[in-house]
């Protein structure tokens, strides 16, 4: 499996939804945001039901660590998650899978990690950055350090153990740390 990246412009995190968006779905578009927005893994990002929603929260248990997730939810996702809701009041899923066939005549499951790496790839290519399913969670972890300096909240919002892992996971380069070194002057 290819290393993906974070996506580190602004522009670009645009750039891809509507690319997404374009080529391939709203609904592709949706996990994008949604991703970008709760930093979780695929697996679980997924596997959210509606019934996990309760009114400004998100609460899960994390399918890889066991771990109890309670996520606050912003307004950018709540506006995705209600529009979604909206359209489709039937769904038990928030990206439940419902335009091939073989979806009609089985009992509801979530849009697949596959077809989800296969879109981002497409769009990854396009845009000649490697993108994958863990690019949103890892965007989201780099622009709360930019922003925060706080790799202690980054790893508590990744819900890591490690400062060395958190750091190599969201791309951070030792340019970047000598730059902050070199910029920041007390």
């Amino acid at each position: 499996m290819a290393e993906v990246q974070a996506v580190k412009e602004p522009d670009t995190i645009r750039l891809v939804s509507h690319l997404l968006t374009r080529h391939h779905s709203q609904q592709m578009a949706d996990i994008w945001n949604i991703g970008l927005n709760l930093a979780l893994r695929i697996s679980d990002l997924l596997s959210i039901k509606f019934s996990d929603i309760e009114e400004d929260r998100l609460v899960l248990r994390e399918q890889k660590t066991g771990k109890h997730a309670n996520i606050q939810l912003n307004p950018k996702a709540l506006q995705i998650i209600h529009r979604i809701k909206e359209e489709h009041p039937s769904h038990i899923y928030l990206f439940q899978s419902y335009r091939n066939k073989q979806a009609i005549n089985r009992s509801p499951r979530p849009l697949t990690r596959r077809a989800v790496s296969k879109a981002l790839g497409t769009i990854g290519e396009e845009i000649k950055l490697p993108l994958g399913t863990h690019s949103m969670r890892k965007t989201r972890g780099y622009h709360l350090y930019k922003s925060t300096k706080d790799i202690a909240r980054v790893m508590k919002m990744l819900r890591h153990s490690s400062e060395g892992v958190t750091l190599r996971y969201i791309g951070l380069t030792q340019e970047e740390v000598d730059k902050d070194f070199k910029e920041l002057e007390l």
